[in-house]
């Protein structure tokens, strides 16, 4: 491999430079992520939030792979709103924007609705992405509000929670 790429970049000064950063990379990678317990904290609060609201809701909170971390599911809420809250913060996750964001990106561009035909990706809104400076450490989806604007303000109170240890 190091002998191709040599005699493919022969005479490119770049390639060389780009050769020698590629061999000083590590093997291994550290990451951060969402705690058991900041989820568990953000949950609460965006179930709490919607309960002061008078709405009944099903929070899901995934770390930066996509494992499901916490689902909080209300009594007395809809079976739906389980799948829901998950491909909302799975949304917000993988296209590090706001669920809702996804719907206004389609709107935009009708011929651009590729993302959706991908499983758990939806337009709803009401999950946000979790950030800890500029990295996706998670997401949390809310579903079962009376209108996705309403989901993410719960879904909002769960990230202010746990804001100042994401620092």
């Amino acid at each position: 491999m190091t002998i191709r790429l040599a005699l493919a970049c022969a005479g490119i000064p770049l390639c060389a430079l780009s050769v020698g950063a590629q061999a000083q990379t590590s093997t291994l990678i550290s990451q951060r992520n969402l705690s058991f317990d900041a989820a568990l904290q953000a949950a609460t609060t965006a179930l709490e939030t919607c309960r002061k609201n008078g709405f009944r809701v099903t929070v899901t909170v995934l770390d930066r792979s996509g494992r499901t971390r916490v689902v909080l599911h209300d009594d007395n809420v809809s079976p739906h709103t389980l799948e829901n809250s998950l491909r909302k913060a799975y949304t917000a996750l993988t296209f590090r924007i706001p669920s809702g964001d996804m719907g206004k990106r389609i709107a935009a561009n009708p011929t651009a609705t590729s993302p959706l035909l991908l499983d758990k990706v939806t337009s709803a809104q009401g999950a946000l992405p979790i950030k800890a400076g500029n990295d996706i450490v998670g997401s949390i989806g809310v579903s079962g509000a009376p209108g996705g604007d309403k989901d993410e303000v719960c879904s909002q109170a769960g990230i202010d929670k746990i804001a100042a240890g994401l620092n």
